[in-house]
């Protein structure tokens, strides 16, 4: 019995699929588009053309307000009016961490002190998801099915193929 010789190994996968489904330009990513969170619950509203976009409304999906790279997102057709969200305080300033001095502390200030600080900071974006869910909501109660959309979790079912869905 002769031995077997090994073929070399060629690649039978999809390029596109190499590069990652769902991995769009910020050029199909534009201001009012709908889009799908791959890794998070649910998707969301992409509401300006940020160096980081942020998926929107809290109360329909779940997403809080927070930096969600673009890579994780698929873009939809569908639109969202959101003409009367103030996102010019959203960028990476809002976002970034507070960068804090190092300061020794005894045994009763080493638990207090922080505690305070991060209240703060919570209930002032609290407020500000508050704002933005406020009129976001508004403009998603006007379109009929738009909410149950934006509610849904992206998934797959057998025979469903990505490259052929529109959303």
């Amino acid at each position: 019995m002769a031995p077997k010789v090994k073929k070399p190994r060629t690649s039978s996968r999809n390029p596109d699929l190499i590069r990652g489904v769902g991995k769009y330009s910020r050029s199909q990513m534009y201001h009012k588009r709908g889009l799908w969170a791959i890794k998070a619950k649910h998707g969301g509203v992409f509401p300006k053309h940020d160096p980081s976009p942020n998926l929107r409304p809290f109360k329909i999906n779940g997403v809080p307000l927070r930096r969600v790279h673009q890579a994780y997102v698929i873009a939809t057709s569908t639109k969202v009016d959101i003409s009367g969200v103030n996102a010019e305080k959203f960028d990476d300033k809002y976002f970034a961490k507070v960068a804090e001095e190092k300061k020794k502390k005894n045994e009763g200030e080493f638990f207090e002190a922080e505690k305070e600080e991060k209240i703060e900071l919570l209930v002032a974006k609290k407020e500000d998801q508050k704002a933005v869910d406020a009129a976001l909501i508004k403009s998603i109660e006007v379109v009929p099915d738009l909410k149950d959309y934006l509610a849904a979790r992206f998934s797959l079912k057998a025979g469903m193929k990505l490259h052929e869905l529109v959303f």
